[in-house]
């Protein structure tokens, strides 16, 4: 099966969006393989489904001369076969990618005196319980802001995770220590709902500021400026009951204060200023 060839944001991009989605593909696997099948047809510069062995060849023997690591290199290797193997069913070309091997390395372990000391440079609470339950429970950062309250089971010491990596439930292991910072940040932030709140990704909907500009039809530096707004007011979602547009405007844009000098940057002696001044020839 051969699909005709198209622009880029065309029927063959959409069949390609189609052909993920079907496979539940999340938003952020979509984007990446999407954005790779774009850089690939910018280097051969024509539609990717006229690429040739020899165009897949040059594409790769490129990636590790301009210096890719490895990682990179096998992502693309996977966009690309999914489109090859998919979207175009051209398993011939698929077999001419290469997957790097890239050197396994045990990683950086820390001592629990490490630790301590990571802990207690965090900034407050809210930041000890979110790298105390990286640290103590094993949860990635997506999983720690999408945490809620209700998550925690104090009773059986369990930590649930809902659709965590490979959109998978599973229950973490939760500490007596790691339980004593969970509860000193919930009795200073006083959540009810999600425990560690992200104001740079909506985490709960699993949206980006880049997707929630694109929904709304605003640009990203909006979304981040009303995102900072809110952050500073101390909001959250869901907003609290019966707060009414005008609450949340005054919240959001509070009246500029008055301004006043700050003590540590002293009010010149004008009137010997001005002496000084006339002092001169």
């Amino acid at each position: 099966m051969t699909v005709p060839s198209h622009p880029s944001g065309s029927p063959l991009r959409e069949r390609m969006i189609e052909d993920m989605s079907l496979r539940g593909f999340t938003e952020n696997t979509r984007r990446n393989y999407i954005h790779c099948v774009k850089a690939f047809a910018a280097f051969i510069e024509r539609s990717p489904d006229t690429a040739t062995a020899e165009d897949l060849r040059r594409f790769q023997v490129h990636q590790t001369e301009s210096g890719m690591r490895p990682p990179g290199i096998n992502s693309l290797v996977s966009a690309l076969r999914f489109f090859f193997t998919v979207t175009l069913d051209r398993l011939d070309l698929a077999r001419r990618l290469a997957v790097v091997r890239q050197p396994r390395k045990l990683p950086l372990v820390l001592s629990v005196e490490e630790v301590a000391r990571l802990l207690e440079a965090a900034p407050g609470p809210k930041y000890k319980a979110a790298l105390g339950t990286a640290y103590g429970a094993g949860l990635r950062v997506s999983e720690i802001v999408a945490l809620r309250v209700t998550d925690i089971d104090s009773t059986r010491m369990l930590i649930r995770v809902e659709q965590g990596k490979g959109r998978k439930d599973r229950h973490a292991m939760l500490s007596p220590q790691l339980l004593h910072l969970l509860r000193a940040w919930w009795r200073v932030g006083k959540r009810r709902g999600v425990m560690l709140p992200s104001y740079s990704r909506a985490a709960t909907q699993g949206l980006t500021e880049r997707a929630i500009a694109r929904t709304l039809g605003v640009s990203n530096g909006v979304v981040h400026g009303y995102l900072r707004r809110a952050r500073l007011a101390g909001l959250s979602w869901p907003l609290p009951e019966g707060m009414d547009d005008e609450g949340l405007e005054l919240l959001l844009f509070p009246a500029p204060k008055a301004a006043s000098q700050s003590p540590r940057r002293p009010v010149p002696h004008w009137s010997y200023v001005e002496k000084e001044l006339r002092c001169q020839p």
